[in-house]
């Protein structure tokens, strides 16, 4: 069983909070294991809100992985680094991350069972963010249970930094900005999210313009929180829908845009193992590269 010893630093700090921090855990999974008696201080079960001393002993015992079910499929995509901890992959347009009803097969966590992927639920082992269907870049995904821990408590922290393009419809006014908005379900249609909801959650988007084209506004954008849907609720509610998104913007798309015009470009953070900075960048798809030229007016009409 791991252990570890108290010190000085956390005097006065409660157990589950001390444990969450020691594993890279959220605070609910530590409550949970003091809960069940995975938790032992100097040998006894305690309350999870116990206050702790210097030198006292946590020993814990962490839930045996969980195992997927699933059967590997042949599914696109593309693996852009990998190593006995994580794979880092960008996903093509048209490809839903993991199983959800509607989408029991052919799901890139299908894809990649055969890479050893592991940690979190048992339909989607590895998962540490999500990419929407229509939406092409880069996804991390875990390889072990620790990993995949240590992944999505830097994700909390938001050392992952998460950078997308993005075409939006019209002249944004301001070269750069801030969306500070908070979203959540709809108060009508529980499938949409927007800015109207009886129980929204933080927001934040940072955008800069990279290029204005007729009609439309070129974009850098930098997710601070990563809500569902984030990017194409925040530009919605200003009035400058992400290009082609028929859910949030037009409900019909232009002729040459077969889908939303937004790309997960760079991915940065932490190595959960060793702390190396990692960086990578995923080109832009040649279907959205066609479209830009054509508003620019070099592919042909």
């Amino acid at each position: 069983m791991p252990e570890f010893r108290i010190d000085a630093a956390d005097e006065g700090a409660r157990l589950d909070v001390v444990l969450a921090a020691h594993d890279d855990l959220s605070r609910a999974a530590a409550q949970r294991l003091i809960a069940a008696g995975a938790v032992l201080l100097d040998g006894r079960q305690v309350a999870k809100h116990h206050v702790v001393r210097p030198g006292e002993l946590v020993t814990y015992e962490m839930p045996a992985p969980v195992v997927s079910t699933m059967q590997a499929e042949s599914v696109p995509y593309r693996i852009v680094y990998e190593d006995d901890a994580l794979l880092v992959v960008d996903k093509p347009a048209g490809v839903v991350v993991h199983p959800a009803p509607g989408h029991e097969h052919g799901t890139l966590v299908h894809g990649l069972l055969d890479h050893g992927i592991a940690g979190g639920h048992e339909t989607r082992p590895g998962v540490v963010h999500r990419l929407d269907k229509d939406t092409s870049g880069l996804l991390i995904i875990a390889r072990s249970a620790l990993a995949h821990r240590r992944l999505v408590a830097a994700m909390a922290r938001r050392d992952i930094q998460r950078r997308y393009v993005a075409l939006v419809d019209g002249a944004l006014p301001h070269d750069k900005g801030v969306i500070d908005v908070p979203i959540g379900r709809h108060v009508r249609d529980r499938k949409r999210i927007s800015v109207h909801s009886v129980n929204p959650r933080p927001a934040v988007t940072h955008f800069s313009i990279r290029e204005r084209l007729p009609g439309h506004t070129y974009l850098d954008v930098r997710l601070e929180t990563g809500r569902t849907h984030q990017i194409r609720v925040h530009f919605a509610a200003l009035g400058y829908p992400i290009s082609g998104d028929v859910v949030y913007g037009a409900k019909e798309r232009p002729a040459r845009l077969a889908r939303q015009f937004l790309h997960a470009a760079r991915l940065a953070f932490p190595h959960p193992l060793n702390g190396e900075e990692m960086v990578f960048d995923a080109p832009l798809p040649a279907d959205l590269a066609t479209y830009l030229e054509y508003l620019l007016g070099v592919a042909p009409p």
